[in-house]
């Protein structure tokens, strides 16, 4: 595992639940993986006490499973939790695109082209934490440039998973071949082009056969 380190100024839980989620989405904890407070608090050198609370913070965002007596551990989803997640982005991303069109067209390209650069990068480097985040990114383009912040508060409640299904179970077959790269390109012309309707029917069959990849990944693992 990759050294521990914090960095932000916030509240010692909210920086230890930051590191954590960043750990879990990059794939340093693999999905089911047993979390201990006691290793976490060592490594950190803080007490077991913000460790406790920055679990519960995770727990609320659908990453790790906290299981009395028993332990922590990173949520592994099942098919039908792959399911309705991808049915959820499949309504709420096409829309947020929509609107970051209309409200921040120049905003939203940039982030965009930004992201096809970044996931090129990793593509040509087989880096799977890197194309993992750069995907991220041009997904969260539109959220961040929609302009409405209940539409960004409702894809909050899934970024953090949808993010570690992305580094742990897709970016190690999207490095392998373009295809999702290749998308990706088409869905930032599209979105250029102001072609929203062949935009969202890309982007639906995009995150299905994400949540596809997905499956598959899980059944082999």
């Amino acid at each position: 595992m990759k050294s521990l380190k914090l960095d932000a100024p916030k509240s010692l839980s909210q920086r230890v639940m930051l590191r954590l989620r960043q750990a879990i989405i990059d794939g340093e904890f693999g999905l089911g993986a047993v979390i201990s407070e006691e290793m976490i608090a060592q490594s950190f050198g803080v007490s077991r006490t913000p460790v406790r609370e920055a679990m519960g913070l995770l727990q609320s965002q659908g990453l790790v499973v906290i299981r009395p007596q028993v332990g922590s551990f990173v949520f592994t989803p099942s098919a039908a939790d792959i399911s309705a997640l991808c049915a959820f982005r499949i309504i709420i991303e096409p829309k947020a695109a929509e609107l970051a069109y209309r409200h921040d067209r120049a905003g939203a390209v940039a982030a965009m082209r930004s992201a096809i650069s970044d996931m090129e990068q990793a593509l040509a480097a087989k880096d799977n934490v890197a194309y993992g985040r750069a995907d991220t990114a041009m997904h969260e383009a539109f959220f961040a440039h929609c302009g409405n912040r209940y539409l960004v508060e409702s894809y909050q409640l899934v970024s953090g998973r949808v993010a570690a299904l992305r580094t742990n179970l897709s970016a190690p077959v999207d490095v392998q071949t373009p295809a999702s790269f290749d998308e990706h390109r088409k869905l930032l012309h599209l979105f250029e082009r102001g072609e929203l309707a062949a935009f969202e029917t890309l982007m639906t069959s995009h995150i299905a056969n994400s949540g596809l990849t997905y499956a598959r990944a899980l059944e082999v693992a």
